[in-house]
């Protein structure tokens, strides 16, 4: 974590309850327009957008579920994929995960992940990178939450979460209806009303599902 990321977050996000899941606190933006075009600056076409700072709703249902179902994650290693803030994997971690692995392509949420782990008193492993085309390591459960937001992020998540649940791996995805999940791929664990910024979302609460990743073709036989 570099420690000009790490003030960037500290300066321009507050500590606060998540809003669905209120036993994590997060470092959050209480404007999400003004910080986005910050972040932005002169580097439009490099600088991902600060996802880091807001509670997204997939990833809201998601660590819900996993602090009310402990045991999909105790004792097991876990990866959160495209971490943004850390609140799945912080919630990962407080449900008795043997190991949490988030990743991020966004040198500023990892550091706003290791922020949040430590402000929430768990460890999580917070890694730079892109792994998209390259495998879950040792992970036992993959954790993604609001992932499917763009077609060409879409493609790229579901190759790979394909590959980790044909390894073995049991893959949760949070999503709150955005255009590009392949629901065919998935079948429904739970379902919640998640409280959201208007500004980000033009509403006031997102419907939001959990999904669990079927490894099979859809309408294969099982």
């Amino acid at each position: 974590m570099s420690e000009l990321s790490a003030a960037f977050v500290r300066l321009h996000a507050r500590l606060a309850p998540v809003a669905f899941v209120p036993e994590v606190r997060l470092h959050q933006a209480d404007e999400p327009i003004g910080l986005w075009e910050l972040t932005e600056g002169e580097f439009r076409s490099a600088q991902p957008p600060p996802f880091w700072a807001f509670a997204w709703a997939g990833g809201q249902g998601l660590a819900r579920y996993v602090t009310d179902h402990p045991e999909v994650v105790a004792g097991r290693r876990v990866l959160d994929l495209a971490s943004g803030s850390g609140l799945v994997a912080i919630a990962a971690a407080r449900a008795g995960a043997a190991a949490v692995r988030a990743v991020e392509v966004d040198e500023r949420a990892v550091a706003a992940v290791a922020l949040n782990a430590e402000a929430n008193g768990v460890r999580v492993d917070a890694e730079l990178g892109d792994i998209l085309d390259t495998d879950a390591g040792d992970a036992e459960v993959v954790l993604a939450g609001d992932v499917f937001y763009s077609e060409a992020m879409a493609r790229r998540m579901l190759r790979f979460l394909l590959r980790a649940a044909r390894a073995g791996v049991r893959v949760l995805v949070g999503d709150p209806g955005r255009a590009f999940l392949p629901r065919e791929r998935f079948h429904e664990l739970a379902a919640y009303d998640v409280p959201v910024s208007e500004a980000l979302e033009s509403v006031r609460v997102k419907h939001t599902t959990v999904w669990e990743l079927d490894p099979n073709p859809p309408g294969a036989r099982r």
